[in-house]
Order: C-alpha cells, then structure tokens, then sequence
C-alpha cells in the first residue's frame, strides 16, 4: 500500500461539510480484498480492538486495505476523545487507486492519526507489534496542545451554536467571528470591545484599588512597596496580617496570603520581586476567596475557588496524596482540561512548612493540608458554583468594579465569609480586578451549576438574530463564472455596499485590486472574508480550489450555477466525466444557507439537477420560458428569469419585472446570447438579495464589458474599420458559445487566433479548432506561454489537427508566441472583417492590442 498524496480540506469539500484528511492510496491486487489476506484482520483488530467495522464502498461488498486505513485514522482519533464521525474510501477509475477521506477536528492531530494509522495497518500486515496505547498518548496529548483552550472554546461553541462563523487565527487563542465589516475578534475572553487602557488599569493593582475606592467599591487597604524594608515598614502600617503581590501579576503568580512575621514577609516579597519590580502589600481579608464574572453590565456567573489541598487517610504521605489527586483525570497540566494538577513546587513547600509539614508527612484521617494560600485553578485549586446565592449588594459592587476599570469582560475577585450578605456587613472586600479572566472554574466547576458564560460573551459582540455574516454570493460553472461574478459585483456596488470580489484577475476590494492572478480559489475567498471593509463578497468558485481544499466559507447567501461543460480540466484529479465535474460545481449548492438561494441554469440537465441538493430555495434562468422544469417551477410559486423577445424578465407567480434588453450593453441590445444568459444568472441573484428593482435596471445600464470592467469577456475593438473582439474562451462550450455570438455580427471575412492549454485533453484541445473550422475562414494558431506539461509543438499539433477536415477555413498559419500571432491577424485585416482573438496572457494581450488600436487611429 502506498500513499502519493495527502491533503488537509479545511471548508465544505466534495465528500462533506466536515473538515477531513483526503489521501490518494494505491493498494496491489493482493491488497484489494482483505479477506483475501490470511489473518490480517484478526491481527489489526488484536493491535486496535475499538477499530469498528470496516465498510465497504456504498452498494459494493469488498473491503481494500485503503478501508481498513480509514477505519484506523478515525478510529484512532475517536479513542483519542477527538469528536470525529465520519470517514469514507471510494475506488477511483483507476484500478487499485482509492481516495480516503477521514475527518478531523484539528488538522495536525488528523494528519498524526492518519500517519499512525499507516503505521498500524502495516504492523498488522507484518504480523508486528503495535503500541496502541504510546499511540493514543501522543494523539491525545496534540489534541490538548493545539485544540482551543477551554475558555476560548466556550465562546467559539456558543458562536457556533447561533450561526456566527469562526476562523482561528492563529495557534493560539484568537479567533475571527462574522465576516468582513461585521467581524469581531477574541484572544481567550478578551474581544474586540476590550479596552487595552482598561487593561493596563487591572494590570497596575494599586491604580485599580484607587479607582474602586473612589467609586465607593470597599477594598482592603495597602500600598506599592519596592525594597523588602518598605515591605516591613507598609505590613507594620496596617497592623495585620497581609497579602504581598505582584503589582502586575496574574493568575496568583507570586501571591501569598495571611502573613505576618518579617520571615514570612521577606521570603514573599522576594518572590513577588521576581515577577514584578513593583509589590503591592494590602490587608489580609480573612474568608472565602470568591470569583465573580462581569460581562457587560451583568454578573453572569460566581464561583467559591478553594485552595490546592488534600486531605489526610493516616496512611498516605502528602506526596502520595496529591498524587492521587492528580490522577483524577479532569486535572491536565495546562488549561486545555477543566481542573490543572497540583504541583509540589517551592511555594507548595514552604506552605507546608508553614504549617510544620513536608511532603512525607502523613497527616492524619480527615485533616485538610492546604498546599497554597491563594485559591487559583491554575495553581490547582478547585471551584464551587455559588451565582444563585449572590446578593444583589454583591453583585453591583462588582459591576461597578468592572464599570469603573472599564472592562466589558471583568473576573472581580472578592474576599468575605459569605456572599449572601453584602460586603459592608461582614467586612470583605474587592481585592482584585482581572481582565482576561480564565473561565475554566464557571464552565466545569468542580462543584454545582455550570454556566454558559460563552453565550453571555457571544451576545455582547452581537445582538440576538445577528449571525455576523455578509451576504456572499459563490459563482461556478464551466463558462461565464467570471463576467456573471463581475456584473453581480457591480450590482451590489451600486446599491453602495463595499463589495470584496474573487475571480481569475485577482482579488477586488471595493474597486481596487489587492491581488493578481488566478484568485478563484479558497485562500482568496477567506482573505475577502477577512477584510474589515468588506460589505458583500462574490466570489469565483473553481473546481480546483474545491478539490483541493474545500471550500473558504461554511455557507452561502447565493449560489450560481452558470452550465456544466466539456473540457473543463476533465481527467484531472479523478475528474474524467462531466458527471464528475457536476458533483464537484454542486459543492456551492449544497452549502447555501437555509435562508438562501441556488440560481441555476434550466437548460442545463447537470446543472439543474443540484436543485435536489440545496437546503434553500432554487431560482431557474433560462432562455426559454416554456422549458419543462421552467413551467413546473413557475407553477408551483416559485422564481424564475428567461427572454422574452427584447426583454429579461422575473417572473414568480403573476409577478413579472421586464428589463430592455436595449438598456444591457453587456447584451448588445440581446445579439450576444451567453451574455444574455449571463446578466439572468446576475438577475436571479441580486433578487435574491433582495435588490431594488431600480437599482438592477441602473446597474445593469451602466456596465460596460470593455477591457477595463471585463478583461477577457468579449471586449470589442474597432481596428481599421474591422472589429475585433478578445476572449478568453478556452474549451469547446465556450467556442461554440463564441462562434454563435459571432455570427449573429456582419463581417466580410472572419479570422481567428487561437492556442491551447496543455493541461486540457487531447480531445479537448481538438474540438476547439474542429469547431472554429467550420466558421472562420483563417485561423492563426500560435503556441502559448507555458505548455503545461506538453512538448515544444505538441499543442499546435493537435490544433491543426482539429482543422484537417474544416469546411470553411481555407489560410491557416502557425505563429511562436501570443503578441506575433496577433500581429499577423492584425495585418491581413480589411475594413469591414472580423476577428476573434482568443487570448491566453489577459492583461499583457489586451494591452497590446489596445496600444495597435491606438496606433491604428
């Protein structure tokens, strides 16, 4: 068995909406059928007894060895706890070569599981060992490490929950929701509301008890110390027992509580010296330690945090006992579980000496051996739910603590006996305001309720009913995806909304270009997403993104569907027929939103098949009003767009809307007939935008397909009194496509220049020229910029090839690069012909031929 080819799709793919590993696998003939293979699936299942069943193709009863790799890769990580379900194999046309697809949640815990999984299928091949346990560790352990941290998971779970997309940004905790102008962004429990200068002021502790005191906030008296001596000096001052801290510490670093002998006092300052240059000495409050979470103008959630402690059996030492307090397996070493273990470091030890301990001491049945003096998760310490029994005296001293620091998200640690009477009573205070504040201890305490804090974050970056996202609109098809993309654009840019658009040009922001190349792909789409001034996208679709990676959305407010057609790179990546390309283009459809649109050609079987697939309604377009499936859907209430005559109309039950084919340039007054079908596709979305009729009827006036709007889409030329017309046009649907629009334009004599793309079929590049033979009278063939694989002259080869039996074309010539190709049929031009030049450089070709017009004027 040998694996050519992994890939991470990271969006709605071709298999599933899930996020999967895609491998290419070949598997010899004595690999194809496993119950072939003497005890192989008695030594896998001995290696893996939690492997499951291993299935076969849907409708066929052999299991490969690619299936069983499958059910390994996901097997493993489900064991692992990873929350995967789905997993497929499917034999390709070639025969022993299999595609195997495995979901994941995080890609590098998919591709390990995958790796490991090769590794397990070979050790039972091999009748090997396999160390199924080392194996599941190390799954587990890069789950923890790159999963999202309990906290910021809580928020990006309560985002899905309503329908808000996410994209993490980086490895770490921050994490984009919504799209484009309504996105938000959080690193953990900070958001894009959080001020960095409120921050600062939960940061400088001092500052912060100056601000709650002046806001009549009760807080324990102290000041900032920088030497030990001024430490001793400000515990003398209070007359009391103290806490020492950092002054910008977090998470209890350096913190020690309820001490009074100088020893004591010079030993802690040192400590907290080591994490700030600056400490902060205040009263020590005797009672619980108590966490209340702020968000917004609400106290959502309250928590009693003990200290790490153990409890004595008069058998264990110490050591023993927080051992077996560290095997529960809640507690994690980090933050990605919802308890940490505790550690027997330094501060741990001198706690115990503190109380005349050390760690082999065994303390006897039922005594508490506190191993800490503040109460932190993060040190190990525990949390009990107490938000029910907080007093309303409580509660709004705390909001206004996080009110007066400035925090729309505030963790306002509290110190009293009780939260069920207000702090004044029993003489407790505020001794700290966090921001950031972990959320471990409110979404699994150890003890009562938990709390969906995530939600309570979600629903102060967005209202109820906002899900964040910008309508977007994702084209495909064979032809006209890019014109179709542009005049949607345009639609949507005149109504002034910024739209972001992909096509094959590049990548637009609001009109200005930020990318070049072929952008159709899911990278392009994200970094549109991305973009903070981004109002609407429209997005190209092609095939090759969504093979490759799926694609850079989950949903879509529209998707168009133009045709499905030959030569579209059939025969590549297990692509052979236009069945094939068909389930590739219906990605889009099967991944608009509920509340969405599928608007598909009619006329097209393949493509108006995919109606079946969308989760939301379906708008047909197509040139002919009385097409079966146009009637069918005009009569049962449903949207449809056709020609009739001079006009585009809309029409849905008796309500029709009628646009002059006279007031669309793009049309030629309607003589160009893919371009008329392109401007209904345009139609039918930006009705399902909801767009003002006006609006469509102005826009669709003023787009103009010259170089400039439509690089490459039958832009016209006058050149001498010819007419010249460059297109990209590239397969045999969209020649013939040409050559009917052509033809429907007077001219004396026709000619054509044409190439090939080396990556299409051979009888792909063919069909071009067998066509173009027919209805031009010369054609210039020139070999392009890059063959794509194929030999000097392989591709002029079988262009002339296509020409051998041509009814029409009588001059043929064959030219070495673009430019003096066009040249040539420039120079056999008179007034009053025609010719068609099918460019491959877009930019550099159109401005050639712009600079020969110019000359020629």
């Amino acid at each position: 068995m040998d694996v050519s080819r992994i890939r991470a799709l990271r969006g709605p793919n071709l298999w599933s909406r899930h996020t999967a590993i895609e491998a290419i696998v070949s598997c010899p003939e004595d690999e194809r059928v496993i119950d072939n293979m003497p005890g192989f699936e008695l030594r896998l299942r001995a290696r893996f007894p939690q492997i499951g069943f291993l299935e076969p193709d849907g409708g066929k009863q052999v299991v490969s060895l690619a299936h069983a790799l499958a059910a390994a890769a996901l097997g493993l990580q489900s064991q692992a706890g990873c929350p995967v379900t789905f997993s497929r194999t499917v034999s390709t046309v070639e025969t022993g070569i299999y595609q195997v697809v495995v979901e994941y949640s995080e890609e590098e815990v998919g591709r390990l599981a995958f790796d490991l999984a090769l590794e397990l299928v070979r050790a039972a091949q091999a009748d090997a060992p396999f160390d199924l346990t080392a194996a599941l560790t190390r799954i587990r352990e890069l789950d923890e490490d790159v999963r999202l941290g309990p906290s910021t998971g809580s928020i990006v779970n309560a985002a899905i929950k309503r329908g808000i997309p996410f994209r993490r940004l980086t490895q770490g905790s921050m994490v984009q929701f919504g799209w484009g102008s309504r996105q938000k962004r959080i690193q953990a429990a900070e958001t894009s509301n959080t001020s960095a200068i409120a921050e600062s002021i939960a940061q400088d502790k001092d500052l912060t008890k100056m601000l709650l005191h002046a806001a009549g906030v009760p807080v324990p008296n102290g000041r900032v110390v920088e030497t030990v001596e001024d430490a001793l000096k400000a515990a003398e001052e209070i007359g009391s027992a103290v806490v020492i801290k950092p002054l910008d510490g977090n998470q209890g670093k350096g913190v020690a509580v309820n001490i009074s002998t100088p020893e004591q006092i010079t030993r802690a300052f040192n400590n907290a010296a080591l994490i700030s240059d600056e400490v902060i000495v205040e009263r020590y409050l005797p009672g619980h330690d108590f966490r209340l979470l702020v968000i917004g103008k609400t106290l959502v959630a309250a928590a009693r945090r003990d200290p790490p402690q153990v409890i004595g059996d008069g058998v264990h030492t110490i050591r023993q006992l927080i051992d077996q307090v560290n095997a529960d397996p809640l507690r994690g070493d980090g933050h990605a579980t919802s308890l940490t273990k505790i550690r027997l470091d330094d501060i741990a030890l001198s706690v115990l000496s503190g109380q005349n301990l050390d760690p082999e001491a065994i303390p006897a049945q039922g005594v508490r051996v506190v191993l800490r003096n503040n109460a932190n998760l993060s040190t190990g310490g525990t949390a009990t739910d107490v938000t029910d029994d907080v007093h309303p005296d409580v509660a709004a001293r705390a909001i206004a603590a996080a009110q007066m620091v400035g925090l729309d998200i505030c963790g306002v640690d509290v110190v009293c006996n009780s939260v069920h009477m207000s702090l004044e009573e029993q003489g407790g205070g505020i001794v700290e305001v966090n921001a950031a504040p972990g959320l471990r201890m409110h979404l699994s305490p150890s003890y009562g309720k938990a709390r969906d804090v995530g939600e309570a974050i979600v629903s102060t970056m967005y209202e109820d009913g906002d899900d964040g996202r910008i309508p977007v609109v994702a084209v495909a098809g064979t032809n006209g995806k890019t014109t179709t993309v542009r005049l949607i654009t345009h639609l949507l840019a005149k109504t002034g909304l910024r739209v972001g658009m992909t096509n094959t040009d590049g990548v637009y922001i609001d009109g200005q270009r930020t990318d070049t190349g072929d952008c159709s792909g899911p990278r392009s789409a994200r970094n549109v997403l991305f973009h903070p001034d981004v109002d609407a996208a429209v997005l190209e679709t092609a095939r090759g993104g969504v093979l490759r990676e799926g694609l850079g959305f989950d949903r879509c407010a529209v998707a168009v569907v133009t045709n499905i057609g030959m030569g579209d790179h059939l025969g590549l990546s297990y692509i052979s027929t236009v069945e094939d390309l068909a389930v590739v283009k219906r990605v889009i459809v099967e991944n608009v939103a509920p509340t969405g649109t599928a608007v598909l050609n009619a006329a097209d079987p393949m493509v108006a098949k995919m109606a079946a697939s969308c989760p939301g309604a379906v708008t047909f377009f197509a040139l002919d009003p009385t097409h079966p499936i146009m009637a069918t859907h005009r009569a049962q209430g449903h949207r449809i767009v056709y020609r009739d005559g001079d006009a585009i109309v809309a029409a849905q039950g008796s309500f029709e809307k009628r646009l002059k084919l006279s007031g669309i340039p793009l049309t030629r007054a309607g003589a160009i007939g893919f371009q008329v079908e392109n401007v209904m596709a345009s139609v039918g979305a930006a009705w399902a935008l909801n767009l003002d009729w006006e609006q469509i009827t102005g826009a669709l006036a003023s787009f103009i397909s010259d170089s400039g709007t439509a690089p490459g889409r039958f832009n016209l030329f006058d050149y001498k009194g010819a007419t010249l017309i460059a297109d990209y046009g590239h397969n045999p649907d969209a020649i013939q496509a040409l050559i009917k629009a052509v033809d429907s334009m007077p001219a004396k004599r026709r000619s054509v220049v044409i190439s090939g793309a080396g990556d299409r079929r051979d009888v792909d590049i063919t069909r071009q020229t067998e066509l173009l033979g027919d209805a031009f009278d010369e054609v210039v063939l020139y070999q392009d910029q890059c063959q794509r694989g194929r030999e000097d002259g392989e591709v002029i080869a079988l262009l002339r090839q296509g020409l051998s039996k041509a009814s029409r074309t009588s001059d043929v010539k064959e030219i070495n690069g673009e430019f003096l190709a066009i040249d040539t049929a420039l120079g056999s031009l008179q007034p009053g012909d025609l010719c068609l030049i099918l460019i491959d450089q877009v930019e550099e070709a159109l401005a050639h031929i712009d600079t020969r017009v110019k000359e020629s004027s």
